[in-house]
Parts: structure tokens; sequence; C-alpha cells
């Protein structure tokens, strides 16, 4: 495993060893998943902004998205239901 050195106040890291206390893990394992989980979340919503923006500048060139129904048959697929 890699080792990365995070420099911060002292004050932050008080702060940052009294919420792994608080969540019952170690200060490298708060550090790891909070900081992994925030990144997954903003790529995820860039992703989605740029998504939406393709759906928006679609539309404006008189696309129509499809339904379920028209994906499903288009793509072979049967759907139960």
């Amino acid at each position: 495993m890699t080792t990365i050195t995070l420099k911060v106040s002292e004050a932050d890291k008080t702060f940052m060893k009294a919420m792994a206390k608080f969540e019952g893990v170690s200060l490298s394992e708060l550090i790891r998943t909070k900081t992994l989980e925030a990144l997954e979340d903003e790529y995820d919503a860039r992703v989605g902004e740029i998504a939406y923006q393709e759906y928006l500048d679609d539309v404006a060139h008189g696309h129509r998205a499809l339904t379920l129904e028209e994906m499903a048959e288009e793509l072979g697929i049967e759907l139960q239901g």
C-alpha cells in the first residue's frame, strides 16, 4: 500500500482524530474513506451534469427521449411485469 503525507493544522488534526474515534476507525481509515466518498460524489455529480446537458442539447435539436418500453424493444429485451 502507498503512503501519502497530508499537512494539516493542529486543530484539524485534533478534529479528525476525534471524528475517527467517534466513528470507531483509525485516522488513516477515516481520511481514506471520507476522501474517496467525497471524490466519488463529486465525480457522480459532474457526470450527471454532463449527461443532463447532453439531454438538453438533444431536446434543443428536436430529439426526444425514448420510453423504457421503446428502449427495451430497440435492445431486444423483454420486460416483465
